[in-house]
């Protein structure tokens, strides 16, 4: 099971199974990878390809397995203060709290990469 490949978890799944090298005809293609954890957690599906952040969060519902390739399907999640903001001193501090210590190491508890 995937996601479709308009939303960016099937487009990591389709840069993921290419560098692989492997060809896959999914049972069927969700609309987001929540769809495709839930159906795996329901046992719905043998299995899925997801974020590895999702199989965190799923506390131990579905097991994760880890494969090189996945490293080639990175999503960049940018983080930018916005001119003119009404706030903008507040979301510096946002900004400077996620791409600091704190943030980095709250980031990797969840499975993501330090910015």
């Amino acid at each position: 099971m995937l996601c479709a490949v308009q939303v960016p978890c099937g487009a990591a799944a389709e840069t993921a199974l290419a560098v692989a090298g492997v060809e896959v005809e999914p049972v069927s293609r969700e609309k987001d990878v929540k769809a495709v954890l839930t159906k795996v957690g329901l046992g719905e599906a043998d299995a899925g390809l997801v974020y590895r952040t999702d199989v965190k969060a799923a506390g131990g519902e579905v097991t994760g397995i880890e494969f090189p390739e996945a490293a080639k399907a990175i999503n960049d999640y940018p983080i930018v203060e916005v001119a003119k903001a009404p706030q903008g001193a507040l979301a510096g501090e946002f900004i400077r709290l996620v791409v600091g210590e704190q943030g980095r190491a709250v980031l990797s508890r969840a499975g993501f990469e330090g910015p």
